[in-house]
């Protein structure tokens, strides 16, 4: 993602907000007893055994996306209703929880839709824009032709990779602006789609910056997705032209007065702390320890990789649909999120205690919020 400037972006569910961060220092960093992760092989007994293992979990179930989602996106949208009217702020309170648990299970399923062969479930995508995607204004082309970057063997932890930054290195205050900018991502998103994104559509000059920069889901800032082509492009636009439609009625309906001004402030709010937990979920979804910048092996990536398998119980919650086994995810990616758990359980039993698969797993979000904290306290600034 030329590197005249260094920034981190607002967040993987957002535009590229950003602001300015010094990455070239985190090459910097004091040689550690460590092994860089560029020079750790491919562990094949491991890489073997996962694929052997797993083959009869690859094929998705629709039954379980389709009613997974309806029911995630039904209960956060009744919650959010619920949140905007109620006079009770207890209720309130109460209501807006719910709905930001259950809306950022349902926005995670754009993870899925980016990995998934659409043939294997029919109509998901289209449902899941219909139903979540361009209502919260983060449609499927946001991530689609982006984070499949960012399993390339080559590209990931690279420069080249548009979900990467070496954190781990970088300087102490670069973590809580990580997480404060991401308040910020509903009025991004609202920028983009009700302001950027028409305006791209009439002046022909500001369409490819608008594309390149402003509608991928990274944080890597020096990211720039290529321009679709063909029938993908067609299909870009159809949904880009949506969620500008409904960002634009979005808009006139608060201007008008049909949503009131404190119901759209909780909504709001409600979305800005989806954004937050998913910059949470991403803080700790690897170990950004790959500071040296180059490519790595698939058991490299594995072990800069996070899983927080059971008996650990919050995971469920801040990393939804199969993303607390993160470093699973990237040593099978094809695997739907309903057959992450099995799979964890199948290869932890085959694999004796010396495998490289045990050292990717965490007991759970404070002791990797800690881990993190500390490698950064190492730099000053």
């Amino acid at each position: 993602m030329p590197r005249c400037r260094h920034y981190i972006t607002a967040m993987p569910i957002a535009m590229n907000q950003s602001f300015a961060l010094d990455r070239r220092a985190a090459a910097a960093v004091p040689a550690t007893a460590r092994v860089p992760f560029h020079q750790i092989a491919d562990d094949k007994a491991m890489l073997r055994a996962a694929a052997e293992l797993t083959r009869d979990l690859a094929t998705p179930r629709p039954a379980i996306y389709w009613a997974d989602l309806g029911v995630s996106a039904l209960v956060g949208y009744a919650a959010l209703v619920v949140a905007a009217t109620a006079d009770a702020t207890w209720l309130t309170i109460v209501a807006s929880v719910v709905s930001v648990l259950a809306l950022y299970r349902a926005l995670l399923f754009i993870h899925e839709i980016s990995h998934v062969k659409h043939a294997a479930l029919p109509r998901f995508r289209l449902g899941w824009n219909a139903l979540v995607g361009v209502p919260m204004l983060t449609p499927s082309f946001m991530y689609e032709g982006v984070h499949n970057l960012h399993h390339a063997k080559t590209r990931y932890g690279t420069s080249e990779d548009p979900e990467y930054l070496p954190l781990a290195s970088m300087k102490p205050w670069t973590l809580p602006v990580f997480i404060l900018v991401s308040l910020l991502a509903p009025l991004g998103l609202l920028i983009r789609f009700a302001i950027l994104g028409p305006l791209s559509f009439v002046i022909p000059a500001l369409r490819r910056p608008v594309v390149e920069r402003f509608s991928a889901l990274a944080i890597n800032p020096d990211f720039r997705r290529r321009v679709p082509e063909g029938e993908a492009l067609k299909q870009f636009n159809r949904i880009d032209l949506s969620a500008s439609a409904w960002a634009l009625t979005l808009v006139a309906l608060v201007a008008g007065g049909v949503i009131p001004l404190r119901s759209f402030a909780i909504g709001f709010a409600i979305m800005s702390a989806v954004a937050v937990l998913n910059q949470v979920r991403t803080l700790v979804a690897h170990l950004w320890d790959n500071h040296e910048g180059e490519a790595m092996s698939v058991t490299a990536q594995y072990l800069d990789s996070v899983n927080v398998p059971p008996p650990s119980t919050l995971p469920a919650l801040w990393a939804p649909v199969g993303l607390r086994y993160h470093a699973l995810h990237h040593l099978l990616p094809g695997l739907p999120y309903h057959s992450l758990g099995e799979a964890h359980r199948r290869i932890s039993a085959a694999l004796d205690g010396s495998s490289p698969y045990h050292k990717a797993s965490y007991a759970g979000l404070p002791g990797l919020v800690g881990r993190l904290v500390r490698s950064t306290m190492g730099r000053k600034g």
